[in-house]
C-alpha cells in the first residue's frame, strides 16, 4: 500500500491520533504569521484552517481525497470563506511559478516520498522574498534520542509511510531556502522553522 492509500485509510481516525501530539498547541501561533496569498501543503484533516486570518487567501492541498473531505467539514463548520482546497501532490504541483506570498507545512515532510522534490516545488511556487512556515519533527543531533526514533520509525513507516528520522532542516536548505528562524519545541526533534526564498 502506498503512502496516499495509507492516509486515505486512516483519515477517519487521524484527528484522534493528532490530539495525542502535544505540539498541536503551537499551530495557532505559527499560522498567525501567514500573510497574503497562502499555500498550505498537506492540509490533511484541516487542523490549521480555523487559525488563518480572514485577511489571507488560502489554498490547501493534499494528495489524500479522504483527508480533504475532513477539511471540507472543518470549513463548513467554521463558516470559512477564504480557503479553497485542491487534491494535489506537493511533489508535482500545478501552480505557476511565484504564485504565493507564503507557504505552511505542519507535520508533512516526514511523509512526502521525495521530500527534497516537494520542497523544491514549494520554492518554485513561492514569490521571491516569500516565507515558508514549518512545524515538523525530524532526526535529532543526539544519538541517544535517535535510538528511540529509529525504533518508532519501524512502526510509523509501516502504518503511515511516515519517517521519524528525516533530516528535514537540511532538506529545506537543499531545496534552496534560507532559514531565518528556528525554535526547538521537544528537544531538537520537533521544530518550528521559518525559511525564505531569496529575492
Amino acid at each position: 500500500m502506498n503512502t496516499k492509500d495509507k492516509y486515505d485509510k486512516v483519515a477517519k481516525i487521524y484527528d484522534r491520533m493528532e490530539k495525542m501530539l502535544f505540539f498541536n498547541k503551537y499551530r495557532k501561533d505559527l499560522i498567525s504569521l501567514a500573510q497574503g496569498e497562502v499555500l498550505e501543503v498537506g492540509v490533511g484533516t484541516g487542523a490549521n484552517l480555523p487559525y488563518y486570518s480572514e485577511k489571507t487567501s488560502v489554498t490547501g492541498i493534499d494528495f489524500s481525497k479522504n483527508m480533504l473531505e475532513k477539511s471540507k467539514k472543518v470549513i463548513k463548520k467554521n463558516n470559512i470563506t477564504n480557503i479553497k482546497l485542491k487534491e494535489m501532490d506537493v511533489q508535482t504541483m500545478a501552480f505557476e511559478d511565484n504564485s504565493f506570498d507564503c507557504a505552511v507545512s505542519t507535520c508533512v515532510f516526514c511523509t512526502v516520498p521525495d521530500p527534497v522534490a516537494g520542497l523544491k516545488e514549494i520554492y518554485r511556487v513561492i514569490k521571491p522574498g516569500g516565507k515558508v512556515l514549518f512545524l515538523e519533527h525530524m532526526r535529532s543531533k543526539n544519538p541517544l534520542i535517535n535510538i528511540f526514533l529509529f525504533m518508532m520509525n519501524i512502526m510509523s513507516k509501516f502504518f503511515l509511510g511516515t519517517s521519524m528520522i528525516r533530516k528535514t532542516q537540511k532538506n529545506i536548505e537543499k531545496a534552496g531556502f534560507k532559514i531565518t528562524e528556528r525554535k526547538d519545541l521537544f528537544f531538537d526533534v520537533v521544530r518550528i522553522i521559518i525559511a525564505e526564498k531569496d529575492l
